[in-house]
Parts: C-alpha cells; structure tokens; sequence
C-alpha cells in the first residue's frame, strides 16, 4: 500500500515533515517488516510522547525483537528515504491490533490513517470479519475517528498496566 503524505492540514502536495521526508510527491509505503527493524520499531515505542509520565513505565523497557517481527504481522510505513514512520502489528487469531506507532514527528500527517487502512485490507484478505484494539487510552480518539467503536474496558493490571484502557472493535464491513 503506497500513499503521499501531506504537510498538517494540507490540502494539496507541499512539504511532507517539515521536509525530512522531501517533496510530497515521495511516496510512503506500508512494508512487512523485517528483522533488521527492530531496533527502530523498539527506538520508536520508547521514544513515542503518548508514553510520556505516568504512562513511561508501560515502555521503558519494551523491545520488539526480530523474533517477535518473524513470527507475526508487523508492517512498517516507510518514506522515500527508507525512515520508519510507524508500525503495526496484527494478530490474526484472535483478531487484534497487537501495537500501533507512529513516529511523533509524523503525526497528524496521515501515516496512522494508512496503517489502518492496510491493516483493514489485510484482515479483510484474511477473511477477518472485525479487529479488537486495546487502546492506549490518548489514543482511542485516533481510532474512533478511523472506525472504530468502543465496545468495553479492560482494567489495570499492575504492576504490568496501571490503567483501565479502552476496548473498541474496528468491523472489517466495507460502508
């Protein structure tokens, strides 16, 4: 899957990412991902300002490993220049949205709203009927907006998770 990336609240091709990207015109492309991401996806999770305070503890010491990468669907966006915009991971059975990151510079530009396409795309491929997404809670507006709807609440479990955080179900039915 291949899109152009715009700048914030542009409605025509400029300058994508304040120019780290180049002209607009330079695709960003969702690619599986391969074992020689890992390190950049895990610099991405620890790195990412949704994770920021009291949510820090969640990522301090993630790691997506190339193991991890190998043995399920993760698909990275990726610019002209190769640089990781953002991830997905999709479990098929059961159906869930494992983790999503965008890069903080590339937020509000449109990369989330493409990996949730492709990830719509390859559930339906899989014959998917719906995804469940346990949501970082800042996030569950991102996936309303895309979709999804809220159909419950898990709650914490610390040490692990010291929050509730949303549940919401993105139906694979084409509207």
């Amino acid at each position: 899957m291949t899109s152009r990336i715009t700048a914030r609240g542009a409605g025509r091709p400029g300058k994508a990412l304040g120019g780290t990207l180049g002209d607009a015109r330079d695709a960003v492309r969702v690619r599986r991902a391969v074992a020689r991401d890992a390190k950049r996806l895990t610099h991405l999770v620890r790195t990412s300002s949704a994770y920021e305070g009291p949510y820090a503890p969640m990522v301090a010491g993630y790691r997506v490993g190339p193991d991890y990468i190998e043995s399920h669907q993760v698909f990275v966006a990726a610019g002209a220049d190769g640089r990781v915009l953002g991830f997905y991971a999709l479990v098929l059975s059961p159906p869930e949205l494992d983790l999503m990151f965008v890069a903080d510079d590339a937020q509000g530009l449109g990369v989330g709203r493409l990996l949730m396409a492709d990830v719509q795309q390859r559930a339906r491929a899989a014959g998917i009927q719906s995804v469940k997404i346990v949501s970082h809670p800042p996030a569950e507006g991102f996936y309303r907006a895309v979709g999804a709807e809220r159909v419950g609440t898990e709650r914490a479990r610390p040490p692990a998770v010291m929050w509730d955080r949303p549940v919401l179900e993105l139906s694979m039915r084409e509207e």
